[in-house]
């Protein structure tokens, strides 16, 4: 560029200005690309861009205790360093009950006869196998560090679907089964018509419903029923599954989710769906939104807030919980779905979040080696000594056996902490009614309440599923309690115009498996009775079980089955029944999953290799001394 020469100015001077001016402007340059970069592409920029996004306050972050830069260097390290040996909606508008929200019907209101032949199915099934391996098969035999699924599937006992998925020989059990796969079918075909992408279905209005228990996040009855689908060979509603996970699953929401729902329905069912099919795309989602969740673990003491902004990270507890407390069951109903995250990324910091957990939990004193339900992510103490196995605190326990099954029972914390926490159970809370029933009371500082939750339930095939490793003299006594248990949630059952269970149960004055007030009478097609029908079936093979199981198919369709799904309904006590106009996603997870394997044959997900989490998603035992002798073998073999 040729500049014209100013009159009465030098060229000498001229020069001059010019290159200071050049300096200064290279200065400003640097400085707003340096302050640009600080914001958006420096190690710290999470906090700088919290300035601009978040509109709630800014947690505190403490060094050693889960930070910010903690879950940064876990993910940066190279994944062969530091691995450890560890292996509802009414919960936003009224409280959390942990493993599914006890959805009030005021919070409610806000909130296949066919089939291929069974030749199709195996076809269509190991075409979506195949494929799976040859994919896994490129991605990973280059790195003997990275998961192998193809290693996995070898490690295995049984194949995962069976000998003949799981097809019984009797031909009335099989036509049980298949009047369950036909319920998913038409529960799934109308959920498709009329609420695709959104979260569930409300079947009378026929629309869908979003809610804000899951954040931004959409999709949580196709997420919920991919594994579901899968087992029961509904393969083109599988695929149609797959698809939109594939091209409309968003995990870019800046929503304000539950931690402890987005786990169990979200990352659970994505691990599920990659560990029964091999497709990639399960394992990637499940990973990304695995460090989705990792700051809410940004605490003084590591244990996790309830709720967190998926876009910002910023993450508080729920407003009604005590003094900002987090919830036992919640941060303790994280371990087995974090460890797989720790197997399939390599990355040791999900398994790292919820041992922290662990240490906390085993330093503080427990009442009466009681586990209340309110803990301080501040202080580590707890904050109330209220203690339920229902509602606030069930699958804290469940996932503690769970943990020592799925480590292959080398996880011997965690046996220890079950039992422990087992016999403190008995010693406290179980009673026996003047009826002789069995059950679950609640614990309020020392002062028993008589009621037994929907919830508490599934206790019943919790206890049944240890009774193997306690020690061996209680076995029996494990399955005696089990089957109590578990016969007495089949009371509160049969006890009802409808042969469904109510929410809550009582025995006082003169009650027995009843529900006393008119805000425990709802039913919202729970699945932890036939959760346990399930289990006690697999231990014992009685067969009462699964004609329990079949009371329940049958009152399911005369109360819950409308014109284009399946509702809860607001009184099990009176056959005029009135509708919540709500289709769970957890009925198509769990209810109808747990009823189809009550009636298939053992080896269908056979609890030799598989733990459920607390979603139904089955997750597989993890075998190390398996995987690494194969590993060992192959390297001899290439020698």
């Amino acid at each position: 560029m040729v500049f014209r020469k100013l009159p009465g100015v030098s060229a000498s001077g001229m020069g001059l200005r010019l290159s200071q001016k050049f300096m200064f402007l290279l200065f400003l340059s640097g400085l707003v690309t340096l302050c640009f970069g600080a914001l958006f592409f420096l190690p710290d920029s999470v906090r700088l861009k919290r300035i601009f996004l978040s509109k709630t306050e800014i947690q505190p972050v403490t060094v050693g205790s889960g930070s910010e830069n903690d879950v940064r260097e876990h993910l940066k390290r190279p994944k062969d360093q530091g691995m450890t040996s560890a292996k509802g909606e009414a919960g936003i508008k009224l409280k959390s009950q942990s493993r599914k929200p006890p959805v009030s019907y005021e919070a409610t209101e806000v909130r296949l006869a066919g089939g291929k032949a069974q030749e199709d199915l195996n076809l269509s099934r190991s075409k979506t196998e195949s494929a799976s391996e040859k994919v896994t098969s490129s991605n990973h035999g280059a790195n003997s560090d990275t998961f192998s699924y193809k290693k996995f599937r070898r490690c295995l006992f049984k194949p995962p679907l069976g000998r003949d998925n799981g097809r019984p020989v009797d031909p009335q059990t099989n036509e049980r089964r298949e009047k369950v796969r036909e319920m998913m079918k038409f529960a799934w075909d109308n959920y498709k018509r009329y609420a695709w992408g959104k979260n569930e279905l409300r079947p009378l209005t026929r629309n869908g419903h979003i809610g804000n228990m899951f954040g931004g996040l959409r999709g949580a009855s196709i997420v919920d029923s991919l594994d579901t689908l899968y087992i029961m060979g509904l393969m083109d509603e599988y695929n149609d599954a797959k698809e939109w996970v594939k091209t409309s699953l968003d995990l870019n929401s800046n929503g304000e989710a539950s931690l402890f729902e987005v786990n169990i329905r979200y990352v659970g069912g994505l691990l599920s769906a990659y560990y029964l099919t091999g497709e990639e795309l399960f394992k990637n989602k499940a990973v990304e939104l695995g460090e989705k969740l990792l700051p809410a673990f940004n605490t003084p003491t590591g244990i996790p807030r309830g709720v967190i902004n998926l876009g910002s990270g910023t993450s508080w507890s729920w407003g009604w919980a005590s003094a900002g407390s987090s919830i036992l069951a919640e941060f303790g109903t994280l371990h087995l779905e974090f460890v797989h995250l720790t197997e399939l990324s390599s990355n040791p910091v999900y398994t790292e979040k919820v041992m922290n957990i662990r240490k906390l939990l085993n330093k503080i004193e427990k009442p009466h080696g009681l586990y209340p339900n309110f803990l301080s992510p501040v202080s580590g103490n707890w904050v109330q000594h209220h203690v339920s196995i229902g509602g606030l605190g069930d699958s804290f326990y469940e996932y503690l056996i769970k943990s020592y099954l799925m480590s292959d029972k080398t996880d011997d914390d965690a046996k220890k902490m079950y039992y422990t926490a087992l016999e403190a159970i008995e010693a406290n809370l179980v009673q026996k009614s003047p009826g002789g029933l069995t059950y679950m009371a609640e614990w309020r500082g020392g002062i028993l309440d008589h009621k037994m939750g929907h919830l508490a339930c599934f206790s019943g095939g919790m206890i049944g599923i240890g009774a193997d490793d306690g020690a061996p003299e209680k076995r029996q006594h494990y399955l005696d309690l089990a089957a109590e248990i578990t016969h007495t949630c089949h009371e509160s059952y049969t006890r009802s115009a409808t042969k469904l269970g109510p929410e809550a149960f009582r025995f006082d004055s003169g009650a027995e498996a009843t529900a006393t007030r008119l805000s425990d009478r709802y039913y919202i097609l729970r699945p932890e009775v036939i959760e346990s029908y399930m289990y006690m079936w697999r231990l014992t093979h009685d067969p009462k079980y699964r004609e329990w199981g079949w009371e329940a198919v049958e009152a399911l369709e005369q109360h819950c089955r409308v014109e284009s799904g399946f509702s809860g309904i607001r009184d099990v006590y009176t056959t005029s029944v009135s509708h919540d106009n709500m289709q769970q996603s957890f009925f198509l997870s769990e209810t109808l999953k747990y009823l189809y394997l009550l009636f298939s044959d053992d080896d269908l997900l056979s609890l030799e290799d598989w733990v459920f989490n607390t979603e139904a998603h089955p997750l597989p035992i993890i075998r190390n001394s398996c995987l690494q002798d194969d590993a060992t073998q192959e390297k001899t073999a290439s020698e």
